[in-house]
Formats: C-alpha cells, structure tokens, sequence
C-alpha cells in the first residue's frame, strides 16, 4: 500500500524549534546522502520531516529565491563565485597579530546622546558600524580626538569594535568595494581589538545559503586581520558539522588566536544556549592552544565559558540600554536588578552610565555562588532514533499489525481449518 511522504515546507511548520539541528537525536535527512555538498555540510538532522534543505525554499516563484538557493541557479553561482567556494580551507592566510589583553568585563557605548561628560572607562566597547560611514564608504572619524568625541568617551581608552550588527548594515559592509581601504584607515586608529561581522546562519533556509553566510564571516575576518587590526573570528554555526569545520580552520591558523560569539538572539535561546555552549568548549578544547573569547549576551554562562576558554571578555550592553530606560542597577544577593530612575525632561545622565556600568562589571567579575559543570560531548558518535523511538534500521515487520490484516475464522464442530479472509 503507498503512502504520502509527511514532508512539510518551511512556511508550514508550527513549530519553528523543529528546524534546529542536533545529530545526537535525530538522524541524517534522507535525501542528504545524495547531495555533493555532503562531506562538507554534514547534512540536516532535526524533526521536521525534510527531505532535504532544499525543501526549506518556499519561495512562490523559485528562480527569483533571493538566498544562496540552487533554485535560483543564476544568483547560486554568482553567489558561490564571490566567495571563490563554500568552504573555509581557501580563506586568505593573514601574518598574526598581537592581542591586547582584555578586562573581563567591557561596557558597550552606543551614541552620546542624552550625556554631556565623557564616559571613563580602561577599555570601552563601540559599534563598528557607527565609526564607519556606510554611505559613503569611509570613516567618520580620522583621529581618536573626533572618535572619542562622537562617543562622548575618555580619547585615552582601549577601544574595541564590534561587528555584531543587524542584517542592513552588515549586508551593506559587504556590498562596499573598499573595504580594505577603510580597514587600513581604522588601523591608524589604533584600535585594540575588532570582532568579524556576523552573517546570519538561519534554520528555515537552505544549508548553502548558510554555508555562504560562513565563508563570508571568515573572509571578512581575513581583510581585517590582513590590515593589521587585532581581529577575533565571529563564529555563527548551526550543525555539529558547522563547528566542525570552524574548528579545523582555527586549529591550522595561529593568526587566530580569539573568537567572539553572540547570544543576545537565537544562539541564546533557553532551549538552544547550553548546545551552542558545548560546541564552543569543544572547539577550544580541540584546537590545541589557548583561545580568547569576545561574546556579547550568554551571562549566565560567562563563568562556564571561562573554564575552557584562556580568557573571556563580556561585551555588556546593560548598561547603556538601561540608562536609556531610566534603570538603576542593584545587587540584590546573587542576582543584578533594575529599579525606576526617572530624570527630569532634558537632564543628562552621565551619572546613571557610570553607576549602572560598575555594578554591572562588578556583578560579572565576582566569582560564582555555584562551581559551573559543563559535559563535553563525547567522541563516540551515537546513533539517533528515529521520531517513533525506533532505531535507525528497524525490523523487517515493524508497523506491521498482522492482528488487522489478517482474522481467524471461527473453528467449527467439524474440524474444518482455519484461514485467513481474503
């Protein structure tokens, strides 16, 4: 008897959590077997019920697909030729580049509005894309006088830039054609550290389109290391596979010598953060020399991190978003609360920043009131069951129910055998 395939699109799902991949337990989508970007992207495993990625364009018309879509085959080969290739192993080398040691805790300035003094601080954080001119392709600044004025910030503290970013800007860094020039203006700026942009790596889009998004973190990364700024590598990944890769390019380059992540969306997700956690202690477990990390969100898991990373570096935006709402930080026993603290209409508020950013880094920097354990994943790879708790190869008569097929005819008097009914 045939029966449909239960294979949804994308659009359908109403549950969005099912697109997320875990291999430990779900198997390998049918239809990866065949696909020629196997090896490399080590193919779906979640409980959607996909064919294959490409199941996951729904787009109405598919050859107007505007993601890196074979669908589309005119902007998948454009697309694929801009990054050379989909894999990490053709990405530019770079001569390395010392990095500056870093607190562990950096507040994150976004504008001066709404303060009058400069904000003090060792080491401050900024926006990439506000120092750089997206417009006109170029910086606007060309001092740390004009940076530290723009920012309202002391012109004497480490700066570190942070490519994290909504998609219209970073889509538009990408889009400029001389990037490598205005990298090498922002390195006579002194900067002491910048974090490579973060291209999204979505779960409803096919894998190539992710792939694309990878490659180009990693190129981007390459000009910037290239114009001698201290740069860390911006690891966004959805699969096992995705790390993976990121963990054999890390591992051969030693002008790689610090990460930066973002939790403060998906990645940081209640029922997603402890995954993403592992794989990066994995990763640094892996590579074979001390890593730094830049990470933005994730604060309930800085001290994890901190086990297994040589040093990690919380880029907080507490601070500046809270004094914006008119938040007052307290410590309260274990826990950082945030209380009322209207202003009159037009009154700066210098003091609330610096109030709010040194409880913040004093509430991060104390030690934990509970040791942190964090399980590694093991080498051993497991096999996953399927969506009915089977296993992968199931028996010859599973889902066979011969009791409805097949019924007895009542034996008689005479001893007639019984049979089966046709």
């Amino acid at each position: 008897m045939n029966r449909s395939l239960d294979i949804r699109l994308a659009k359908s799902f109403r549950d969005p959590n099912s697109l997320r991949d875990d291999a430990s337990q779900h198997p390998l989508a049918f239809g990866c077997t065949q696909c020629p970007q196997l090896t490399h992207c080590g193919g779906m495993h979640n409980g959607a019920d996909l064919y294959d990625c490409d199941a996951l364009c729904n787009c109405t018309d598919k050859t107007a697909c505007d993601r890196v879509c074979r669908s589309n085959a005119k902007h998948f080969v454009q697309s694929v030729r801009e990054v050379v290739s989909l894999k990490l192993n053709d990405v530019p080398r770079a001569a390395p580049v010392p990095m500056p040691p870093l607190p562990k805790v950096i507040p994150f300035i976004e504008h001066r509005t709404g303060r009058n003094d400069r904000f003090q601080a060792e080491t401050i954080a900024l926006p990439l894309y506000r120092v750089i001119d997206l417009q006109h392709g170029k910086l606007h600044v060309v001092s740390r006088e004009q940076l530290a004025e723009r920012f309202c910030i002391s012109a004497d503290a480490q700066i570190v830039l942070s490519g994290v970013e909504k998609d219209r800007y970073i889509e538009r860094w990408w889009e400029l054609k001389n990037r490598k020039e205005i990298l090498h203006d922002l390195a006579k700026l002194d900067i002491g550290m910048v974090t490579s942009p973060n291209y999204s790596v979505l779960t409803d889009v096919p894998r190539t389109d992710n792939l694309h998004a990878i490659k180009r973190i990693a190129l981007t990364w390459a000009e910037m290391a290239a114009a001698g700024l201290p740069a860390a590598l911006h690891v966004n990944a959805r699969t096992e596979q995705d790390y993976r890769n990121w963990q054999a390019m890390v591992a051969e380059r030693e002008e790689i010598s610090a990460l930066a992540f973002e939790f403060a969306t998906g990645c940081g997700h209640p029922e997603r953060i402890d995954w993403h956690v592992e794989q990066l202690c994995t990763l640094a477990a892996n590579v074979g020399r001390p890593l730094a990390l830049i990470m933005r969100g994730g604060t309930r898991k800085l001290h994890m991190l901190t086990q297994h990373f040589s040093s990690v570096t919380l880029l907080e935006t507490e601070s500046f978003s809270k004094m914006r709402c008119r938040r007052r930080a307290r410590i309260m026993g274990d826990k950082l609360k945030w209380t009322s603290a209207l202003t009159p209409e037009g009154s700066p508020l210098d003091e609330l920043l610096a109030h709010n950013a040194f409880l913040v880094r004093r509430f991060h920097e104390s030690p934990p009131t509970a040791n942190p354990k964090l399980r590694i994943p093991s080498r051993l790879v497991r096999r996953a069951t399927n969506r009915n708790d089977q296993s992968i190869q199931p028996g010859l008569l599973d889902g066979i129910h011969l009791a409805d097929q097949a019924r007895l005819v009542a034996t008689n008097l005479h001893r007639v055998i019984p049979a089966p009914k046709a």
